[in-house]
Formats: structure tokens, sequence, C-alpha cells
């Protein structure tokens, strides 16, 4: 099989990087690279070079990529969903605890008097200061409701809390794995009017910017804890820290510190640990270098956010051809014809779109001619050809 060359942009946990077959090398420079792995790096100003196939984020968010640059350039885009779920949800549930329960104001009260000989018996007449709520009985809304919100929603049943919550995208995968005590909102303003505490788990887009704003919070509990583990732009800052002091917002955490968030009243903000485990760390590398390798191998795409999923195995026949295109009437009956009149018969075809792109995958029964990919290249709206396998 083919030798490829992979950049890793950020550290990259061995485990995952040890999963590439023999054939591949980790390098320092972007020369000549079939894929690139990345954690947090920006790469929004980055030029790649044309040897370029994918990029694979080891995380969920992807707002440090050009995803539509990337789709242009016929880039594949992975990221790995689920794969620092588990060590989210954990501090999520930290997050309910220190809403609370003022834990951090008894702790640095301790610390403040630990030179106190009779420490012990003023704690006992200074503990009433930092006294809280349990949870138990509580009303939870869990706003998104995939890998993490439903993890994040199970906990909290299984905590004794009443849970909401509310994703009108939500997926079958999604909806087997949720617990069946958590009542299914029917609009936002339904999980303000109800909860006690409020946790986001959905991506940063142009339409989530900015989507707990001043009218939002308005329709929100008095005193109501709002925990954010999600992106810090989901929440229009300003307006949070106007309802933190008028206490229409009882508690803020949040897993995001900038220089409004830092200086928060009633705030808990938290320096972005929210994947930062071991585990997680491990279980993003691993899925990551295992996408990119069956992207670069075999063709398959699973958890792109550029382009479409498309799994045909491994290649069983003489070739298999990737066509990275634009979602435009009549295009795949002119990548088929091309072959066609090539005398080259298809044995298997995988066409997918999503949005403006879409991606076909060909396995063909006979060895493709020299010039396959320059002919494919000249059909309008084809962006990029690669020979995933020949024999």
């Amino acid at each position: 099989m083919k030798e490829r060359k992979i950049y890793c942009l950020n550290n990259i946990a061995k485990i995952g990087t040890d999963q590439f077959r023999e054939g591949y090398t980790l390098t320092a420079d972007m020369d000549d690279v079939a894929g690139i792995l990345v954690r947090s790096a920006n790469m929004k100003e980055m030029e790649f070079p044309s040897s370029l196939r994918a990029i694979a984020r080891a995380g969920a968010g992807v707002n440090n990529i050009p995803l539509d640059r990337c789709a242009e350039e016929g880039i594949v885009v992975f990221n790995t969903p689920g794969a620092n779920a588990n060590s989210v949800k954990e501090l999520v549930i930290a997050g309910l605890l220190l809403a609370s329960r003022d834990i951090i104001g008894g702790n640095e009260w301790v610390r403040k008097n630990a030179g106190e000989p009779d420490i012990a018996k003023k704690a006992e007449k200074e503990k009433k200061a930092f006294a809280g709520h349990e949870i138990y009985g509580k009303t939870l809304g869990v706003i998104g409701l995939g890998a993490i919100g439903v993890l994040v929603a199970n906990a909290a049943v299984n905590l004794g809390m009443k849970v909401y919550g509310y994703d009108p995208y939500l997926s079958v995968y999604s909806a087997w794995h949720l617990s069946p005590s958590v009542k299914q909102a029917v609009s936002l303003d339904e999980i303000y009017q109800v909860s006690d505490y409020i946790t986001i788990h959905v991506p940063a887009t142009d339409k989530t910017k900015h989507m707990i704003n001043a009218d939002a919070i308005t329709k929100m509990k008095a005193g109501v804890k709002f925990l954010n583990f999600a992106r810090d732009s989901l929440v229009d800052e300003e307006a949070m820290a106007r309802a933190l002091v008028s206490r229409k917002v009882g508690k803020y955490i949040s897993d995001f510190a900038n220089p409004l968030s830092a200086q928060f009243e009633n705030a808990i903000v938290i320096p972005h640990l929210g994947a930062s485990t071991q585990e997680a760390e491990d279980n993003c590398a691993v899925m990551a270098c295992r996408e990119l390798q069956d992207y670069l191998d075999n063709g398959n795409i699973s958890n792109s956010v550029n382009y479409p999923s498309v799994d045909a195995g491994v290649c069983e026949t003489d070739a298999r051809v990737a066509i990275l295109h634009r979602n435009i009437p009549n295009i795949l009956s002119q990548i088929t014809s091309f072959f066609g009149s090539n005398g080259l018969n298809i044995e298997n075809l995988a066409n997918k779109s999503r949005g403006e792109y879409a991606y076909t995958l060909l396995d063909l029964s006979h060895p493709m001619p020299k010039d396959t990919v320059q002919k494919l290249t000249e059909i309008n709206g084809v962006l990029k050809v690669r020979r995933v396998f020949e024999k």
C-alpha cells in the first residue's frame, strides 16, 4: 500500500498515532503531507499543500478549521464526536454540584483561616455562610442531546433530578441511548420556564451564536443556575453579566475563561478542562487516526463535518477512485459516462450528498487509464479526484 506522510499540528497521544499501519510517517512539516492531525491550533489562515487529502480534529469542535475553504479544495475534515463525551459529562456533574453548594467559598475560608488553632470550632459557626441546596428533586434542562447531552441527562436522572431535554435534531442513536425518564421539551421556552438548572450542549455556529441572550434569560426562572461546557460564543456574556448582578441568574458555571467571564460576579469559570483528561485525549487521538487512515487507504468517510459519510469497506476489485464534487444536476451521469466510454465496468458505486457538496466512490473491474484523474477533474463541478487503490 501507499506510503503516506502525516503532520501533527498539536501533540497527539501516541496511543492514537500507533494506530497507523506501516508506511505512515509522522513528519515535522507540511510538504507533501496526505493528512493533518490537529487539536486546538488555529488553521484559519494556513495555506494547504496540494497533496493534502484530509484533516482530522482530535476533538469535537472544529471552529479552528476553515471548513468551507477545505470543502472547496476537496479536503475532508473529520472530528471525533463522542470520544471525549464522558470526560465532559463528569465535569458537568461537578459543575452542578459547584452551582448548588458553595464548595469553593468554603474552601477559600478554610485556606484563609488555616493558621487558626481553633479552626474546627470556628468552622462550625461559619459554615452556614456556605450552605446550599441538594440537586435531588430539582429540574435540569438539557439543551442539545448529542453524545454529551445524552450522558449528562442520563446521569442527572440517576442522581434523582427531573430532566427535560430539547433537541429538534435528535438522532436515532441518541434517542436509543436516552433514558425514558427524560421528558421531551417542545421548545426552548419550556426549558427556560421549568428548569432550576440549565446546561447547553450544542455546536458553535452562526445560528447558535448568542442563542442565550437577554431575551432568553428573561424567560428563565429567577435564580436559575446556568452551565456552559460547550462554547462561550453560545452565550451573550454581556447579557449574562447583567443577569448575574441582578441575580436573575443565580450562578454561571463556564468552562471558557475570557477577559469578560473571568470577572463575572456569582460565577465559577474554569480554564477549558472539559476534555482535559488522559482518557479523553487518548480516545480522541485513536478515533481521529483511525478515521484518517480509513479515508486515505479505503476512501471511506465517517464523522466528516464538510462531506457526507460513505463506507464501501475494503476494495475487492481491481481499482477504486474517489471523487469529491459539487452537489449539482447531471454531474453523476457525467462521471459514470466517462468510465463507460473508456470500457470500464463499475462494480460498486456509492454516492452521497451533504448540502452543496457530494462524494462518489467507485470500484472498477479494471485498472484505470493514466489520464483518469485529469479527465475527471475537467468535469464541471469536480473538486478533487483520487486513485484510492489499484492492483
